[in-house]
């Protein structure tokens, strides 16, 4: 099978009693960096010498293959630099092959900075989305479709753009939103920055060491009239939604009642 193998993501006391075994014990290892891998495996007492494979970014596509082949016979454990594997690093096209090969597919579910930062931030957790790494280039404008996501968002950041990536945030989102900046987490010098992204942007003006996690408040509530919501909900459908997601939709954005807008569009058609 194929074994997903969450790695610490600062503190070496955060790997588990599995992943340690599953460390000692693999015959073969697919790493994002074998140097890495190597240097786990001797930071934990490790002095197993099992095959490494390196599976990254770069290769990721070809050597999928290969490794489904593989884990047909063997297991195959596959490990990240930190955290767990297929999400903001390699390991989505590795699953993807082995599902439509039928090969089996596991976790040893461990450390995660994304849900680490969303349960620090001191915003609303019971909905949230991940949106990976903001992009270098063209920031505002792919920011600009998140303006009136709801639910909390998680971004990753690299330290020395952060503080113009919190002034694009603030440009988008408001000046006004909560968020939090969450640096090193689990590390020596593990940092939460609390404030709105207009505060968070000066602090980080000059930017940061070590590795950031940007978690922003979603928008709030839209105030929105019956007739002008059940306008939008008739819209939505029309452009192939069913109309009890058209209703959950609008109603989410704006605070009405979902029973009530599906009905009044019920009605109106």
């Amino acid at each position: 099978m194929i074994i997903l193998a969450a790695t610490p993501i600062g503190n070496l006391g955060d790997a588990s009693r599995r992943l340690i075994e599953a460390l000692q014990s693999a015959e073969t290892i697919a790493a994002e960096d074998t140097r890495t891998a190597i240097q786990l495996m001797r930071a934990l007492g490790v002095d197993n010498r099992p095959r490494l494979v390196a599976l990254h970014e770069h290769n990721e596509a070809v050597r999928a293959v290969e490794l489904v082949e593989q884990a047909r016979d063997a297991d195959i454990l596959v490990l990240s630099d930190a955290g767990m594997p297929a999400v903001s690093d390699p390991g989505y096209q590795l699953v993807r092959a082995a599902v439509e090969a039928g090969v089996t597919v596991t976790a040893l579910p461990g450390p995660s900075a994304v849900v680490t930062a969303l349960a620090l931030s001191g915003l609303p957790t019971d909905r949230f989305t991940f949106e990976g790494f903001l992009p270098r280039k063209g920031r505002v404008s792919a920011l600009a479709p998140l303006a009136q996501e709801p639910r909390t968002m998680v971004f990753f950041e690299s330290p020395h753009r952060i503080g113009d990536a919190l002034v694009d945030l603030a440009t988008v989102f408001g000046a006004d939103r909560p968020a939090a900046v969450c640096r090193e987490l689990t590390k020596l010098h593990e940092e939460v920055a609390r404030g709105t992204l207009t505060e968070l942007a000066a602090h980080f003006a000059d930017g940061a060491r070590g590795e950031i996690a940007v978690v922003v408040q979603g928008a709030p509530a839209r105030v929105a009239d019956l007739e002008s919501a059940v306008a939008e909900v008739l819209a939505l459908a029309a452009d192939g939604a069913r109309l009890k997601d058209a209703a959950g939709e609008v109603a989410a954005a704006t605070g009405l009642g979902r029973r009530d807008l599906y009905e009044a569009a019920l009605r109106r058609r």
